[in-house]
C-alpha cells in the first residue's frame, strides 16, 4: 500500500501505526524500515546491481572476501557472520539494510541535500507477516525461541546460500539481525533482509503479498524540515556514522545553505549563520 504525507506530524503516525500490541499492553512496531532519497528507486540489492547474471558472481564474491578478509574475521565465524561483515563493508550481496528505527530511515531519506528536489520514501514491512511464508523449519526456530527476527545464531544450521534456497520451492524472505560488529551496526539498530533467491527483488516479490508492506512518500518540499528535526533530535552522521568520516559528513551538512526551504517566513529570510548557529 502506497501514501503519501503533506506534514511532520501525519509522517509520525504513519511511521508509528499498527505498533500497540494489546498482548503486551506496550507499543512495539512489526515493521522494519528502509529510507529512501528518491522515491522512484526499488528494492534491488547491490549483488543485483552488478547487471545481468549476478548470480553468477555471488559465491565467488563471498569466497573471495573470505580469503582477503581474514584478518578482520574470524576463520570460526559462521557463514551467516561473513555475510553480514561482507554487507556491512560494501561487498555486493543479496542482503539488503533496513533499521528497527523510523527515524534512522528518515536519515537516510534526507542525507543527501542534493537529492531535496526528489520525493522520497520509507518502506514498512511488517517482518512478523512475511516470516508466516517460512519454510516450516525456519518457522520452528522462531518460535522455539520466542522470537520474531533472525539473528546469525539462529541460522547456523545453513551453511550456504544455495541450501538456503534449497529449504522450499517457494521464494521467500526473512529479516534477521547481524551481529554488533561495530557502533554504526548498533547506533543505526541495523538488520537485514535476504530473499531465498539472488535475482529476486524483494519489492517483486511484496507484490503478491501487498498485506506486508506500507510505502510512504515524502514530497520533496517536506524534506527540509525533517532534516532539521532529525538533526535537533540527535539523528544524525556523527551518531550512525561514529568516527571523523561521520563527523565531517554531518558538519558540512550543517552549513551547506538550505536548496529548498520548506516554508520562508515572510517577514524576514533568515541568515546562514542564523538557521546553523556556530556549535
Amino acid at each position: 500500500m502506497e501514501s503519501c504525507v503533506s506534514s511532520w506530524n501525519e509522517l509520525m503516525n504513519c511511521l508509528y501505526e499498527e505498533s500497540w500490541m494489546a498482548d503486551i499492553q506496550r507499543f512495539r512496531s512489526p515493521y522494519a524500515f528502509r529510507g529512501m532519497p528518491d522515491d522512484t528507486y526499488t528494492l534491488t540489492t547491490s549483488l543485483m546491481r552488478l547487471g545481468p547474471g549476478c548470480s553468477q558472481f555471488e559465491g565467488h564474491l563471498l569466497r573471495n572476501f573470505k580469503k582477503y578478509a581474514t584478518r578482520d574475521v574470524l576463520e570460526h565465524d559462521s557463514f551467516w557472520h561473513w555475510l553480514a561483515v561482507a554487507q556491512h563493508h560494501g561487498l555486493p550481496t543479496r542482503l539488503m539494510d533496513w533499521t528497527f528505527s523510523p527515524l534512522v530511515a528518515l536519515h537516510f531519506v534526507t542525507s543527501d541535500p542534493i537529492l531535496f528536489d526528489r520525493d522520497g520514501a520509507v518502506w514498512c514491512i511488517n517482518y512478523k507477516k512475511v516470516h508466516q511464508f517460512l519454510p516450516e523449519s525456519l518457522t520452528s526456530t522462531l518460535h522455539q525461541e520466542g522470537a520474531d527476527v533472525f539473528t546469525v545464531e539462529l541460522l547456523n544450521d545453513i551453511q550456504s546460500l544455495e541450501e538456503f534456497d534449497r529449504l522450499s520451492e517457494e521464494k521467500f524472505a526473512l529479516f534477521f539481525e547481524p551481529p554488533s560488529i561495530d557502533d554504526r551496526i548498533v547506533n543505526q539498530y541495523a538488520l537485514f533482509s535476504v530473499v531465498s533467491s539472488p535475482e529476486l527483488p524483494l519489492d517483486e516479490w511484496l507484490d503478491s503479498h501487498d498485506d506486508m508492506y506500507r510505502k510512504i512518500i515524502i514530497p520533496a518540499g517536506l524534506k527540509w524540515e525533517i532534516r532539521d528535526k532529525l538533526d535537533q533530535a540527535n539523528i544524525n552522521e556523527r551518531v550512525l556514522f561514529p568516527g571523523l568520516d561521520g563527523l565531517s559528513s554531518w558538519l558540512r551538512r550543517q552549513y551547506m545553505s538550505p536548496l529548498r526551504p520548506v516554508r520562508e517566513d515572510p517577514r524576514q529570510t533568515p541568515s546562514l549563520t542564523a538557521r546553523y548557529p556556530a556549535q
